[in-house]
């Protein structure tokens, strides 16, 4: 009998939960728990960590669970090694369901760099205006340059104060090319800091620093250990039914 954890938080993890409820199948879906009000989910869903790789393989042995399927965002790093280590323990099959990363286009002014600390070192002296598009667990580090104006955007209003001076805009995604083209006009901004985090429910604001000419400080997605993967839903469907036809 197939039982799936789906380890979600991302719009590809919400399609995936509503196909896999179309298809009847038995299946968990888990968040992070950083969000304070998560989307509703068409499976039965668990809020909040596991407790590390050793938690998780508890947590599939106790709840039976036969498949995991990593959807979580592409720079869940800690997630992800979790998920390998625990599916590997308990022989559990593992996929993940990762979007493609961007490719730089014509026109774009992209700052490809390794991580958060080279994204501070790579903005310019010069006070400028800055959107933060990277999250709000990894905006301290840009404390360390408090001349700049930063705008920040989260989905939930920040429950404390934050490491530096911002404005912060507090909306859902996913955003137009137009609304992002606005508020870059609106608010001046001079330049974007954003992780490859690939899909489209993100990607408008890369067109709208295109379309201004405006440089990216693009961060590079963690490198992680060797695992089976898929870029769309469909593919992971295919990948969950096939494994419950061979019992496996």
């Amino acid at each position: 009998m197939t039982r799936a954890l789906i380890l979600g938080g991302t719009a590809d993890a919400s399609q995936l939960a509503a196909e896999i409820a179309r298809a009847g199948l038995d299946a968990i879906y888990s968040y992070g728990g950083r969000t304070r009000a998560p989307a509703d989910q068409p499976l039965p869903t668990r809020i909040g960590g596991f407790g590390g790789a050793d938690g998780l393989a508890g947590y599939i042995r106790r709840e039976a669970i036969t498949h995991v399927i990593d959807a979580t965002h592409p720079f869940a790093a800690e997630m992800s090694r979790n998920a390998i280590e625990a599916c590997a323990s308990t022989a559990t099959p593992l996929i993940a369901l990762e979007r493609a990363p961007w490719t730089k286009a014509p026109g774009d002014r992209w700052i490809e760099i390794a991580d958060i600390e080279a994204a501070v070192a790579a903005l310019p002296e010069a006070p400028a205006n800055v959107f933060l598009a990277i999250g709000r667990q990894h905006i301290a580090p840009f404390a360390g340059k408090p001349q700049h104006v930063y705008t920040l955007r989260f989905v939930d209003p920040p429950e404390a104060p934050l490491p530096f001076a911002a404005k912060v805009i507090v909306s859902r995604g996913p955003f137009t090319f137009e609304a992002e083209l606005d508020m870059m006009r609106k608010r001046d901004i001079g330049w974007i800091v954003a992780r490859n985090s690939g899909g489209d429910g993100a990607r408008a604001k890369i067109g709208a620093a295109r379309t201004l000419g405006l440089p990216v400080i693009m961060i590079s997605r963690p490198h992680l250990p060797d695992r089976h993967r898929v870029e769309s839903v469909a593919e992971a469907m295919q990948w969950l039914r096939h494994r419950t036809c061979l019992g496996a």
